[in-house]
């Protein structure tokens, strides 16, 4: 459920970067990136490939790594700003949690190395 939810978020985050809608290129502008339709369509089909190579079972772990990295730029794109904390700062750390919490209940290799007892 966590990576479906996540799967989900990231394709349309992407699918947007794409079709580029105002409210897309209003946010992109808000936090200081310019939204020429060139950079907004390579970061909807970056956002794309690394939700895709999450997907997949055989590729997750790289998708999950490269969604991590990408996750961090959000987190500090809002950071520089001053953005509230809880909200804006820590959302790109909500997603990564559901990525690689996902991750841990569907591969019995990140659980080996995460071993979370209880």
């Amino acid at each position: 459920m966590l990576s479906a939810l996540a799967i989900a978020f990231f394709v349309m985050d992407g699918a947007m970067k794409l079709v580029q809608p105002q409210v897309v290129i209003a946010a992109t502008t808000e936090i200081g990136w310019p939204a020429d339709p060139v950079r907004l369509a390579v970061l909807g089909t970056i956002l794309l490939g690394c939700a895709a190579l999450y997907a997949f079972p055989r590729t997750a772990v790289l998708g999950a790594i490269l969604l991590t990295g990408y996750l961090g730029g959000a987190v500090a794109s809002h950071a520089r700003l001053g953005d509230p904390l809880l909200t804006h700062d820590l959302f790109g750390v909500y997603l990564g949690v559901f990525v690689w919490g996902g991750l841990w209940f569907r591969d019995a290799r990140v659980r080996a190395l995460i071993p979370v007892s209880g």
